[in-house]
């Protein structure tokens, strides 16, 4: 079965921090560029940051700085690593999949959102003030 889980989410305060963890199994891991998302009520869904099987990254502005995506392609996990979080970091976080690294980077750099290939459930991240 083709899938993402994301693991990781939780209530924190602010300044604090949070690893995140998305898991992949049943399809090709080093073939894929992993996208990290989060939506937050009433917003759509922004990409934050994703890793390319070469091993580059990209972030958004909202989160360059302070949000570390890294993976282990042994483990097929994508990992971030969430510093400095603010009350406007909460939101539900989701990992997606796309073989097309151009068109996750896109949403993260530019915002353009597309159908990509897999999704995780979500895990939801809270932080207070």
């Amino acid at each position: 079965e083709v899938q993402l889980v994301e693991s990781g989410g939780g209530l924190v305060q602010a300044g604090g921090s949070l690893r995140l963890s998305c898991v992949a199994s049943g399809f090709n891991f080093d073939d894929y560029t992993i996208g990290w998302f989060r939506q937050a009520p009433g917003k759509e869904r922004e990409g934050i940051s994703c890793i390319s099987s070469d091993g580059s990254t990209y972030y958004s502005d909202s989160v360059k700085g302070r949000f570390t995506i890294s993976s282990d392609n042994a483990k097929k996990t994508v990992y971030l690593q969430m510093n400095s979080l603010k009350p406007e970091d909460t939101a539900v976080y989701s990992c997606g999949a796309d073989p097309s690294r151009s068109t996750v980077r896109r949403w993260v750099l530019f915002g353009h959102h597309a159908n990509l290939d897999v999704w995780g459930q979500g895990t939801q991240v809270t932080v207070s003030s």
